[in-house]
């Protein structure tokens, strides 16, 4: 990573639209085999994937993922996209999601059992 490419934790949800098909599972897949190469951390969830890593390759992977889907014969895509970076400490790569998650599970753990 470049000194000056900042750390990025990435939510976004690639939306194919004009399929006509009901399901844009495939196109989802298309889009995570791009991941896959990317060598970013990432992890698919029910309504879009996590990807974290240096802004620029972060900004990188779903551009490949949008131009994938096209390639694939969605004529067009949509994508909601929620990035954060931090410079208050320093983020092992491929663990700032994972990091976020664990601090409020060890939030819960320490709620009385019921």
């Amino acid at each position: 990573m470049a000194d000056d490419d900042l750390y990025a934790v990435a939510d976004f949800c690639l939306i194919p639209i004009g399929t006509g098909e009901p399901s844009v599972a495939e196109y989802i897949a298309e889009c995570q085999r791009v991941l896959e190469k990317s060598g970013l951390t990432y992890k698919m969830h029910g309504y879009g994937t996590n990807l974290e890593g240096p802004w620029s390759q972060v900004s990188k992977a779903i551009h490949d993922c949008h131009a994938a889907v096209h390639a694939k014969g969605a004529p067009r895509v949509a994508t909601d996209i929620r990035i954060g970076t931090r410079v208050d400490r320093n983020v092992a790569l491929g663990t700032g999601n994972d990091s976020k998650v664990q601090r409020v599970r060890d939030i819960l753990a320490k709620d009385p059992k019921e």
